[in-house]
């Protein structure tokens, strides 16, 4: 199986996913023969199907957070994955508050769907896990779910980093250092609000992580009417990194992407 990252979804706020204007339901990765499913919100099954993806074949259903926007369609996704229980397979990894809830908080994943996978893993920041020969490792990132975790993946072939929803930190940025695809979860075009990103944090977390593909998603309503593609401009224009703003069904093989900008570079060292 040829490497594929898969955007089920790119909405970013109630009002875009409310109105339909983007779906939110998460991010398929594709690597040999392992699927992974990150942060099924609203329409993961919808948009699965739309774009032929298998939900029975994940291998592991990843959450960022427990908010409505990256878990909503987690049970149904459980189910799908294990034929409701029948087939206790897969890998559920999550973070505290998915698991155990917060303060005033209740967890989004219900029984008896969190008995069905074969196994539950808690992640916490700096936590790992390893799945034959690719490991996740949990990111540090701050939101209002005070547990909320990134993901980094790193494959025998590139590496993947996912910031989930996050204001900018420098220590924050300094966890996607060395990362061949890097996807950022940015609502806004500017910086305006404390707890998410927007363009110009973009800038100054490639600044300082600088991989070699930066992807942008989770739009909300004031980035759609800036554009995302006129926002990834702006952010490729000051950072030289190859900047895309992601689409509901865009497909890509990281590969393909991080080979092709290595020749691109090499191609000003040619005589």
């Amino acid at each position: 199986m040829e490497p594929k990252i898969i955007f089920l979804g790119t909405g970013g706020d109630a009002i875009v996913v409310g109105k339909h204007f983007r779906s939110a339901g998460g991010i398929i990765l594709q690597v040999q023969d392992f699927q992974f499913h990150i942060d099924p919100g609203p329409g993961a099954l919808s948009m699965a199907k739309n774009f032929e993806v298998s939900l029975r074949n994940n291998t592991a259903v990843l959450v960022s957070h427990n908010h409505l926007n990256h878990c909503n369609d987690i049970n149904a996704v459980i189910s799908a994955m294990t034929y409701s229980g029948l087939d206790k397979l897969g890998v559920l990894i999550g973070n505290t508050t998915l698991f155990d809830g917060a303060e005033g908080v209740q967890s989004m994943l219900i029984p008896p769907f969190n008995q069905f996978p074969e196994r539950n893993i808690l992640l916490t920041p700096g936590k790992k896990v390893g799945i034959e020969d690719i490991e996740i490792t949990a990111l540090k990132a701050e939101h209002t779910d005070p547990n909320t975790i990134g993901f980094y993946f790193r494959t025998p072939t590139f590496t993947l980093a996912y910031s989930s929803d996050t204001k900018f930190k420098k220590e924050i940025a300094e966890g996607y250092t060395g990362v061949d695809v890097l996807v950022l979860n940015v609502p806004y075009p500017s910086g305006e609000k404390a707890d998410q990103l927007g363009t110009r944090d973009v800038i100054k977390i490639i600044e300082i992580s600088r991989p070699k593909l930066a992807i942008i998603t989770h739009f909300g309503i004031k980035m759609l009417k800036a554009d995302p593609l006129n926002e990834a401009r702006v952010i490729q224009r000051e950072t030289n990194v190859q900047t895309i703003a992601a689409k509901d069904g865009m497909q890509i093989n990281p590969i393909t992407f991080a080979s092709r900008i290595r020749q691109m570079t090499l191609k000003q060292f040619a005589e």
